[in-house]
């Protein structure tokens, strides 16, 4: 019998299934097959996996159990889908009748109840690691013969468990508490096992939030996980989680702010799902809160993105995460163990699923109405969303995967036309025109919640208190040029016709490719690793009537002598494999601009690229940066560690990027002079976010810092000045910036803006800017502060308005870029990505 212990003793009483577990003769519990106690210890991944096969095998009849993919590490990625054995003889008609109730397949459910699918998912941060250990007598007690109570339950529900969402970071975690405790736990919260060194073990392999990548889907466990999960689409997600350890459990109903897509059904179950909880933690005298701090508004967590795809869902937190180890004296004095984290995860885990059996009937009624709203009186105030294709096709193409992956359908605009609309580019509902074979995205279809949530450029917040970024708006992340209309904009569903291979030309002069998007970024890169030398124009030209614009590539004959007849399929090949279509060009003669002889066309020479990590930089910071070169650009990366940064001879290397972080011991004098020294000879210094604020007012860097005023010291205090400390949280995000989106000037001649307009759409979070660059270059500006989506405290406008969010100083032969904005954020912004590879590619070429 399992025995979950706490200071009070054994928790007696959580439900009727635990006293059954000791009759079950032929299905070994967690404690049976592992060996020890649950909560005497963490079970590493592999045995986890050991433990899941196990049932499987032992439970043909009700257990189904897949590998769904693998993480960077080569770990699996598990589900187990448990039923009752006559729900599991028919599983696939399930499945598929459920997606014909969603409109997402044709034809009419067959056969008979339709029970409710649960989807519960554990682990997701890998160092919140008592979920996983939960979710092993979950299983036990769901797949015991004996207990009536759970076999009742799985008559109406179909069961999904993801028993660690994030095996990477889960056995980063537990191999280094394995090792770090002392064999009998110490309580003390200044022991070594209770100070996780960095990078920690919430994050994946690249060191992302898996929590934060649920709609954006850039990481592998991700995209694996999304394919999966649209194949089900559960009425039900949960998501167990880990807060502080001083904090009681947490569940629903949610905090405020609550997007205003989620329909007054999702959130009555939200209160639904809490009294279910209540009952049985107010039974065990077991401290919660609710309505705090947990909100439902932005999109890309897994309570949102599954509640825009007409889920209920739910975080639950339990107090605890990397810290607290087996055992960890609270701030109160009381202890809080392993066993009590388990014990609050398990009960979460089964009262979901008691109230979802519960109310299996309307629970499948309200999804399918969710469902069948979508198609015929969609949420939201736009009805279509049209881009422009022609000299996109690129950013389009970029657009079109996502949508592919989310389900969300697309068409190209029939005809031409014009209409009122939204026009993303400056902000101003107004006549926008577009042309046939536009793309159209209309909202009257199943997924078009999740669509207007992702693509309204506005987001409305009830609350201003929000736990994550208020603006995303993927026209914005993906730099599009189109509108969104209130009218429906007729479209066909046929595609253009796919780009035919680039002829292989053995007597081109050259061959000529645009710069405006992340897969020429990414031929560039190809190019460069395949040893072809690459020129870029700074200017403008015009050759056979077509129209290069500043940054195009120019792969001339001259240079690449050396590969012989290799030079023409080596190109070829490498646009082929990437959609770009080039231009042969049989002169280096143009129309207007410079002749590729011209000072104007610049060599780019193959960046040897170093990235610094460890102690001082920010794990997300540098792992954003770390996967943008492995898994989106493919080009080679040398990482060095701020540890030894100082002994590293940076002669070996032309660009070093400093992700945001506290550089104060990194960069001591001996060795910031030794970087000045190094740039001064031509290096390339590439600071993001608080790396470039920590160079601002250093000598010989031109990056200033706003005067602080100090006139208030001088005044008598006002109304403002008074306010309450009941209001302070309300109060202080006044001065903040909660991740909004603004339109940034831009000087598109300088190479760093380089595949722009006159306009960058920046997703900035710093809520004070430094000034412009008296001696250097302001590439990227905010002239005005209002921004074009988002929350924006109150008192922070002055602080941002004519500030610098993008600049280039010269220092000597080399060049320090200033990216007050990182355009690498979590990845999805895919309209910064060319600002980044501008930085590493072309300036100072």
């Amino acid at each position: 019998m399992i025995n979950i212990r706490s200071k009070f003793g054994f928790f007696l009483g959580l439900f009727l299934c635990w006293a059954h577990v000791s009759g079950a003769q032929t299905l070994q519990t967690p404690e049976q097959f592992l060996g020890y106690k649950l909560g005497d210890q963490f079970t590493y991944h592999g045995r986890l996996v050991d433990y899941v096969t196990y049932l499987a095998a032992q439970n043909p009849a009700t257990m189904k159990l897949q590998t769904y993919g693998k993480t960077y590490e080569n770990r699996p990625l598990l589900l187990a889908t448990i039923s009752s054995a006559a729900n599991m003889q028919r599983l696939e008609e399930i499945r598929t009748n459920n997606l014909k109730n969603a409109g997402l397949m044709a034809g009419q459910p067959t056969g008979g109840k339709q029970p409710a699918i649960v989807w519960l998912s554990y682990n997701i941060h890998g160092n919140e690691s008592v979920s996983s250990e939960a979710v092993l007598q979950v299983l036990h007690d769901l797949l015991d013969p004996k207990n009536a109570q759970t076999q009742k339950w799985l008559e109406n529900t179909v069961v999904i468990l993801d028993p660690c969402v994030n095996p990477d970071g889960r056995e980063r975690y537990t191999q280094w508490y394995n090792r770090a405790r002392n064999q009998q736990p110490n309580a003390s919260p200044w022991a070594w096992e209770h100070n996780e060194p960095w990078p920690g073990g919430r994050p994946n392999h690249y060191y992302f939030d898996l929590n934060r990548d649920w709609a954006w889907q850039t990481q592998i466990e991700s995209k694996q996980r999304g394919v999966v999960y649209n194949q089900w689409l559960p009425q039900l997600h949960a998501d167990f989680h880990e807060q502080g350890v001083d904090n009681p459990y947490y569940f629903a109903p949610s905090a405020k702010p609550y997007h205003d897509a989620i329909t007054p059904w999702q959130r009555e179950f939200q209160g639904v799902m809490g009294e279910y909880n209540r009952k049985y933690f107010d039974k065990n005298n077991w401290l919660y809160f609710t309505r705090e701090s947990f909100d439902l508004f932005y999109p890309s967590y897994g309570d949102t993105w599954p509640t825009y795809q007409g889920a209920i869902a739910m975080t639950y937190e339990q107090g605890g995460s990397g810290r607290a180890g087996v055992v960890i004296q609270k701030s109160d004095g009381d202890s809080l163990t392993l066993s009590d984290r388990i014990a609050h995860h398990y009960t979460a885990s089964l009262a979901t699923i008691e109230a979802i059996s519960d109310k299996q009937e309307q629970v499948v009624k309200e999804f399918k109405k969710f469902f069948s709203d979508s198609q015929t009186k969609p949420f939201g105030t736009y009805r279509s969303y049209v881009f422009k294709m022609k000299g996109e096709e690129g950013r389009v193409r970029e657009l079109t995967d996502y949508l592919d992956r989310q389900q969300i359908k697309y068409g190209y605009a029939s005809n031409g036309g014009s209409a009122k609309g939204f026009n993303y580019q400056n902000g101003k509902t107004e006549s926008v025109k577009y042309e046939a074979g536009d793309l159209v995205i209309s909202s009257y279809q199943p997924k078009s919640t999740l669509l207007n949530v992702l693509f309204d450029p506005s987001a409305r917040l009830e609350d201003s208190v929000t736990y994550d970024i208020t603006a995303w708006a993927l026209p914005y992340a993906y730099g599009l040029k189109g509108a969104a209309f209130t009218s429906r904009i007729g479209m066909k569903d046929t595609k253009p016709a796919a780009a035919v291979a680039n002829p292989v030309s053995n007597g081109a002069y050259a061959y000529l490719a645009h710069w405006n998007g992340v897969q020429d970024m990414r031929f560039l890169a190809a190019l460069l690793k395949a040893n072809v030398r690459v020129r870029y124009t700074e200017v403008p030209f015009v050759q056979n009537k077509e129209t290069f614009a500043a940054g195009s590539l120019i792969i001339t004959r001259t240079g690449n002598e050396n590969l012989g007849a290799a030079f023409d399929q080596r190109v070829t090949k490498a646009a082929d494999s990437l959609g770009i279509k080039l231009t042969a060009s049989t002169t280096g003669f143009v129309t207007s601009g410079g002749d590729f002889g011209s000072r104007n066309i610049r060599y780019i020479k193959a960046p040897r690229v170093a990235l610094l990590t460890g102690e001082g930089v920010s794990a997300y910071g540098f792992g954003e940066i770390w996967h943008f070169f492995e898994q989106q650009l493919g080009y080679p990366v040398t990482v060095l560690g701020s540890d030894y940064f100082a002994n590293v001879p940076l002669h070996e290397f032309d660009v070093l990027i400093l992700p945001t972080g506290n550089y104060g011991r990194i960069l001591e004098e001996k060795t910031m002079n030794k970087v000045k020294d190094w740039v001064r000879a031509g290096g390339r210094l590439i600071a993001l976010e608080s790396a470039a604020n920590f160079l601002a007012d250093k000598p010989d860097f031109s990056l200033k810092k706003r005067a602080v005023d100090s006139t208030s010291a001088k005044r008598a205090p006002t109304e403002a000045d008074l306010k309450k400390y009941a209001n302070r949280e309300r109060e202080s995000i006044s001065e903040e910036v909660q991740g909004s989106v603004f339109r940034v000037a831009l000087d598109n001649t300088h190479p760093l803006a380089f595949g722009y307009g006159g306009i960058y759409t920046a997703l900035v979070r710093t809520n004070n800017l430094p000034q412009y660059l008296k001696d250097g270059w302001n590439v990227g500006v905010i002239k005005e502060p209002a921004a074009a989506t988002g929350f924006v405290g109150a008192n922070v406008s002055e602080k941002l308005e004519n500030g610098l969010v993008l600049g280039v100083q010269e220092m000597g032969r080399g060049q320090v870029v200033y990216l007050l904005d990182n355009p690498l954020f979590r990845a999805f912004w895919q309209g910064g990505k060319l600002m980044f590879g501008n930085a590493v590619f072309l300036v100072g070429q």
